[in-house]
């Protein structure tokens, strides 16, 4: 019966764009003139979602208002006051994904596809790919699984599945950028550890062999050719997924020193050789370096040699442990580099599918709170499970993680929603890649969080959270023109408009 009540309210908000509320609101409460009239009119745009799903990315319509921003609850956006370049926001398409997309019918496919990824509507930019398997594959392996770099090819994962799927979202959005992340180099490279260099016939664990950094580095530049030229182009990559992972069910195990030296030595200078001007993140992997004392501040120790350095753009992270603050330590004692958000999932452990226990949770942490703390880009794991959370890979896979969205798999046709999914829809919708974050501050309190930005098409987004059991009467002054709106309890509220 949760599932049906769920799809009910995600059909009733593809129907209608009105305000149907089921918590008692009304529409005066949440401000904003519907219609069709006003809409032609309007000054301000929003997209309201509470946690109750009364709102669901409701579209909603506002004008300037001609009084002065007095109100004590006014926050004041000042572009002079200029943070982070955005990338752009999104989910990984991974071969679970993109094999649950190629069994809806047509029709459907092509309108979520279009709803998700349209820069007119949700706006999703950035997506995360593996480099050969994940643990959310259709089986384990990598392209060069044959010994010799002569027997790399993509396989049908790639060719059947992945790449049709990433051609038709670029055909939507053709500035889509797209992450490249091993889970694990061919097994041939593999040996059990550095000091017993002994061959590791397994998928799981394991390190790279050092006699294999060249191979590896050119590994590397064939996947990303042979993207290339399927017509996918790749914007950048990480030598490694969660490197101090030994047990995900494809992994490999690759300390700091380890990845400054692939890169240093291989990876940086194959891919200038070959002409591939992709960005390298570092390390993605936790906040808390899984608590091992010699992997704190992974992507600083790198750095602290020049040569290796000047091959990263900067790091990526993960939040399965640790906290958020990181991003700013690390931020701090590196501001030339870059920071990117590449990986968060939900499930069973928590509450993914529950918005009110998820919803404004996860937008504190993994959206306004990444980019709050410097990340230019945010990105989560599956877009797209089942409703049996999969598929998924074998022993050491995660057989509890929801995707952003679930799709039932009898008719592949009703898609629900999950917290991830709308955290990335709030802004999408509004933050275009390329934007700048802007200082935005004055009222504060308990509960609230946001952030503001500033387009390259000469409008304003501001993204609101309000975790409170109460609504909030805001005042938002651009330092030109203000509008107000009443936030309602425990939800999210993303605005743009011109300057």
């Amino acid at each position: 019966m949760v599932h049906i009540y769920r799809n009910f309210l995600y059909v009733i908000s593809l129907l209608s764009v009105t305000s149907f509320c089921g918590c008692g609101c009304s529409e005066q409460n949440t401000g904003g003139a519907q219609n069709n009239e006003d809409i032609e009119n309007y000054d301000v745009k929003a997209y309201l979602t509470t946690t109750n799903r009364a709102y669901d990315l409701t579209e909603k319509y506002i004008n300037f208002s001609d009084k002065d921003p007095m109100s004590p609850n006014t926050i004041t956006l000042n572009p002079n006051v200029k943070y982070q370049e955005i990338d752009g926001f999104g989910a990984a398409i991974t071969g679970s994904t993109s094999y649950n997309l190629s069994l809806m019918p047509e029709e459907k496919r092509n309108e979520f596809l279009e709803e998700t990824f349209s820069p007119q509507k949700y706006g999703f930019s950035y997506v995360r790919i593996s480099i050969g398997c994940s643990d959310f594959s259709l089986s384990d392996y990598t392209c060069c699984d044959t010994k010799g770099l002569e027997n790399f090819a993509l396989t049908i994962e790639e060719t059947k599945y992945v790449i049709p799927t990433l051609k038709q979202i670029l055909k939507i959005n053709p500035d889509l950028k797209i992450m490249g992340t091993p889970w694990t180099c061919p097994k041939w490279m593999k040996v059990k550890s550095l000091e017993e260099r002994v061959p590791y016939d397994s998928w799981t664990g394991g390190q790279l062999n050092p006699e294999y950094y060249q191979d590896y580095a050119q590994y590397f530049v064939k996947w990303i050719k042979a993207f290339n030229e399927a017509g996918v182009n790749i914007y950048s990559i990480t030598p490694q997924n969660e490197p101090l992972n030994r047990g995900n069910s494809a992994s490999l195990f690759m300390g700091w020193q380890e990845e400054r030296d692939f890169v240093k030595t291989a990876l940086g200078p194959a891919l200038k050789a070959a002409g591939l001007n992709v960005k390298i993140y570092a390390f993605d992997h936790n906040y808390n370096y899984d608590n091992m004392a010699e992997q704190q501040k992974y992507p600083l120790k790198i750095y602290e040699d020049t040569e290796a350095s000047k091959y990263f753009a900067g790091a990526a992270y993960h939040n399965y442990g640790g906290n958020k603050n990181e991003l700013l330590n690390i931020h701090n004692s590196a501001p030339e580099k870059e920071l990117v958000f590449s990986e968060a999932s939900i499930g069973e452990w928590n509450d993914g599918r529950e918005l009110d226990k998820s919803l404004l949770r996860d937008m504190e942490e993994i959206t306004l709170g990444t980019v709050n703390n410097w990340c230019k880009a945010s990105i989560v794991w599956n877009l797209m499970l089942d409703n049996d959370q999969g598929p998924h890979g074998g022993p050491g896979a995660c057989a509890t993680c929801y995707g952003a969205v679930d799709v039932d798999n009898e008719s592949y046709s009703i898609v629900t929603r999950n917290s991830h999914y709308y955290i990335m829809a709030h802004m999408g919708s509004v933050v275009r890649p390329g934007a700048i974050r802007i200082k935005s501050d004055g009222y504060t309190r308990e509960g609230l969080t946001y952030s503001a930005f500033e387009n390259t098409d000469g409008t304003y987004a501001f993204v609101v959270c309000n975790n409170n059991a109460e609504e909030l009467n805001l005042t938002i002054n651009d330092g030109n023109n203000n509008f107000a709106y009443i936030i309602p309890a425990s939800s999210i509220v993303s605005f743009n408009w011109k300057k």
